[in-house]
């Protein structure tokens, strides 16, 4: 302990003991036992006491005073549990009976206090912090501890009742530490006494007719089972499953949630992986659970590695039950090959859906969910129904949105019509699960499912802003998993027609799809055919002019992120971002046709008018895919979005537009798609919004956007790489948004590293220092680092008030440092660097005065001037945290005794 805290620490101990003063907040009592647990951890308890005996002061004051507050009682229940902990420690205490004062009927246990659920919690949490060796037990039983303690299972506060289970659990595992490597026998005299009452508690618990008694019995073994994995665990198992087996015989089964817990945690333990009976029992689970209760047991036993495969399959089929039933409930969708039978095989998931709309949107939404989060592990069943699957999510989606149409005679089918229609809840599960199962291929008729199923949505005025957020992202996962030509930009024939579409394809789509003939709503209700379903542009078009901003939010987003992965996709095949579609050969065949099984290839030696997108220099006409979009108005909407009144929406229309620019995409009023209209700047009005905007995510969007457009070599940027550099670093060093002025930074490094040569050089993991460059070209870097007055606004960053900025910046000149090797000297250098300048308006910003600029520099002044300073030095300062002295223990021991009056003023630290 440090000197400074030993004098401070008795006075706080004697304000503490005082019922008379005011007692500090339960923050900072929390701040000193953690204090106190770091100073034992890292040494010997009782030297401690020795050296501080005003904390066992404390602890005797706490037993003689009279209206101690409750948390400073609970604080010192749970200092003299940490102290103990240490054995010798704990016989120290014990020589005067000072713990069996404090947790026995003479402290707090048996006083007024006792009635404070905090003074309850620290008795508990204390004697888990000293039953860390066998005196302890002994302790424990003399005190007669464990009855209360089981007592307080069912005290009224959830946290005190939870952290009494957990004791239970310690005690018992401590117990039967000593015996491990015994492997006590089944029968109880083998036992030590405390684990004999512990377990035989246990038992009393699981035979108790009272659900509440049987829920705090299951959550100590889940405890137990789940903290330890020693042999002893199989005795207990032993010798407790028969008595869970007997729960699952109940009707209805008690505590369900605490039962999965339990036998999820005695089937991940490695100690029991090989008991035939836990199997056994996990299995009756499965199929005695209702469905509700069944389908986290059966994720659960599909997440582990050793599940034997006759329960993996059991657990994948009820899993799967809930989807199953929905598609049976549909006309146009009978259950496939890969999923269980339907309601007449399972009447007990029939019944959780047509029971109530909350129950069958709850059992609906948490199997969604289940199947997305098992679907990306590796340990998941094989075969993977994929096709099942996609065609289960189409359907939910159908019924939602009232597109589906019910089996004849199902009742379940009309019951599920009229509960998920509109069920934002299950719509946003479905959306969500549809977009994870992009990561595998499926049959091209139900791919044309998935596509049309999410244009519906999108084009829904129904869909509410989150489900079509969601629908936007399934839409994106599912466009950027379509397969392409090896060694080209291609697209696919379903892709483009998603994405364009024409009149014929259109209708063949829907024929194909499910949505037009017999099965369609609208002949099944007398209505004429709808109009063919509109292609994704236009939809996306209309919602970028949507009056909900969160949904012009999401359509931006969608369009930055589709268009970025494409070009990027482009640039890695080593191809151009200009896509040209190739001509029909002789008539155009619909995507009916390509659904039904035709090979790609066949289909094009057939004639069909698809072809994949060629690499190519784009010709005049923009067409395929890059003809599409501009002939649309998405890129001329989504730059007048840069004037939109949400900030949010501004951020992602500058995302946007950057990304379509970038591509050459964006929206040229004069260019031969719209002829006529005054030729705008698209840089200058990112310039503005970065200059002008009053918003700190468009401020920072623009920020981001000018640092990929630098590292792209855009074509504006490309004309007068200098003058854009320094406009931008300009604009960014007057923001008061930290972020802008970190980005500029990362703006200033990217410029650096390409006149260095070497852009995008040296990754941050690298372990070699980089290489130092070639005289001429630090010269050069230097100079034009000067011009654009980066150096200056790097300098002026090292002392930035935010410390990001700081620490970027003390990166960045550490970079450039580095590029000169030591002793070298650059070219054309006359005579000794002034320098003395240069530190002298360094000095006066350390200082805070920042008014002044640097004033002219020289490359040879500024190298000078960086091997001077201690930039490993201040690098490591600024690792630091910025309340790195205000959280010291000294600091808190001040801070507490301030708000007692025992220092002067200003005797504190202000955080």
């Amino acid at each position: 302990m440090d000197p400074e805290c030993s004098q401070l620490l008795p006075a706080l101990c004697a304000a503490l003991a005082d019922p008379r003063q005011p007692v500090a907040d339960d923050t900072c009592l929390e701040k000193l036992l953690d204090w106190f647990k770091t100073v034992t951890e890292a040494g010997s308890s009782l030297q401690l006491l020795q050296d501080s005996p005003c904390l066992v002061e404390l602890l005797l004051q706490v037993l003689k005073a009279q209206g101690l507050s409750p948390r400073v009682l609970a604080f010192s229940l749970r200092l003299a549990g940490l102290l103990a902990a240490q054995e010798d420690c704990f016989q120290f205490l014990q020589q005067g009976e000072l713990l069996t004062g404090l947790f026995g009927e003479a402290g707090p246990l048996g006083g007024a206090a006792w009635t404070a659920p905090t003074v309850r919690s620290g008795w508990i949490q204390g004697l888990r912090s000293l039953a860390q060796h066998p005196s302890a037990l002994h302790f424990l039983a003399d005190l007669g501890a464990l009855d209360t303690v089981v007592a307080l299972q069912g005290d009224s506060s959830l946290f005190v009742a939870s952290a009494a289970g957990q004791l239970l659990a310690h005690i018992l595992g401590l117990s039967l530490r000593g015996q491990a490597e015994g492997h006590p026998g089944p029968q109880a005299c083998d036992w030590p006494a405390s684990a004999q009452t512990i377990v035989g508690h246990i038992e009393e618990s699981l035979c108790s007719p009272a659900a509440p008694r049987v829920t705090q019995a299951l959550n100590v073994l889940t405890t137990t089972f789940g903290h330890c994995h020693r042999l002893w665990t199989q005795v207990l198992w032993v010798r407790l499953s028969p008595l869970v087996a007997c729960l699952l015989e109940k009707d209805p089964v008690p505590a369900t949630h605490s039962l999965v817990d339990l036998l999820l945690s005695v089937a991940r333990s490695p100690a029991l992986s090989s008991d035939r009976s836990l199997w056994e029992t996990v299995a009756q689970a499965l199929g005695r659970l209702r469905p509700a209760h069944a389908g986290p047991l059966a994720l659960g036993l599909l997440t582990l590695q050793d599940c034997p495969q006759a329960l993996s399959t059991q657990a994948f089929a009820v899993l799967l039950q809930p989807l199953a039933c929905v598609l049976k409930a549909a006309a146009q969708a009978p259950a496939p090959p890969g999923l269980p039978a339907g309601p007449e095989g399972d009447p007990a998931v029939a019944d959780t859906l047509l029971s109530s709309r909350s129950a069958c949107v709850g059992l609906l939404c948490q199997t969604l969910a289940h199947l997305e989060l098992l679907q990306p592990l590796p340990q998941r069943p094989t075969p993977w129904p994929q096709a099942p699957l996609l065609g289960a999510a189409v359907t939910v989606l159908r019924f939602c949105n009232g597109s589906a149409v019910p089996a004849s005679g199902s009742d379940v089918g009309g019951r599920l019509c009229a509960i998920l229609a509109g069920c934002v809840r299950v719509q946003r599960a479905a959306l969500g699960f549809l977009g994870a199962l992009s990561e595998d291929t499926g049959p091209p008729e139900l791919v044309a499912q998935v596509l049309a199923v999410l244009l519906d949505y999108l084009r829904s005025p129904d869909s509410s802003p989150t489900v079509l957020k969601k629908a936007f992202q399934a839409t994106l996962q599912w466009l950027l998993s379509t397969p392409t030509s090896p060694g080209c930009c291609a697209l696919d024939p379903p892709t483009q027609l998603f994405l364009r579409g024409n009149p014929a394809s259109r209708r063949a789509l829907r024929g194909a799809t499910g949505l037009g003939g017999a099965g369609r709503r609208g002949q099944a209700r007398g209505h004429s055919d709808p109009p063919p379903a509109p292609e994704l542009l236009p939809v996306l078009q209309r919602r970028l002019c949507s009056p909900c901003w969160e949904v012009r939010d999401s359509g931006l987003e969608f369009l930055a992120q589709v268009v970025g992965h494409w070009a990027g996709e482009c640039r890695r095949r080593g191809g151009l971002w200009h896509l040209r579609w190739s001509p029909p050969l002789v008539t155009p065949v619909g995507f009916g046709a390509w659904t039904r099984g035709a090979a790609w290839g066949a289909g094009e030696a057939a004639g069909s008018a698809w072809s994949p997108l060629a690499v190519a220099p784009a010709p005049s006409g923009q067409a395929g895919f890059r003809h599409a979009l501009l002939a649309s108005e998405v890129p001329e909407l989504a730059q007048q979005l840069l004037q939109d009144p949400e900030s949010y929406v501004r951020a992602s229309a500058v995302t946007a537009v950057g990304q379509l620019s970038g591509r050459g995409l964006h929206a040229t009023p004069a260019g031969p798609e719209r002829p006529g209209g005054p030729q705008k700047s698209l840089l200058l009005e990112l310039l503005h919004v970065l200059a002008a905007d009053s918003e700190g995510f468009p401020r920072r969007a623009a920020m981001q956007v000018f640092t990929q457009w630098l590292r792209d070599g855009h074509a504006e940027v490309a004309e007068d790489t200098e003058r854009f550099v320094a406009r931008v670093l300009q604009a960014a060093s007057r923001d008061l948004d930290w972020e802008v002025r970190a980005q500029g930074l990362e703006l200033a490094r990217v410029f650096l590293e390409q006149m260095l040569g070497r852009p995008g050089s040296q990754c941050p993991y690298a372990v070699a220092a980089p290489e130092a460059a070639a005289p001429g070209r630090v010269a050069q870097a230097l100079r034009a680092s000067c011009r654009v007055q980066l150096l200056e606004f790097a300098f002026r960053a090292l002392f930035d008030y935010d410390r990001p900025v700081a620490q970027k910046s003390c990166d960045l000149l550490l970079f450039l440092r580095d590029q000169a090797a030591p002793g070298d000297s650059l070219p054309e250098a006359g005579g000794s660097p002034d320098v003395a300048s240069v530190e002298a308006a360094l000095q006066r910003w350390r200082a805070g005065e920042q008014g002044q600029p640097l004033g002219p520099l020289e490359p040879e002044a500024v190298l000078a001037v960086l091997r001077s300073m201690d930039l490993e030095g201040l690098r490591g300062a600024l690792a630091e945290s910025s309340d790195h002295v205000e959280r010291s223990p000294q600091s808190l021991l001040q801070d507490m005794l301030a708000t007692v009056g025992h220092l002067g003023d200003n005797g504190a630290d202000c955080y």
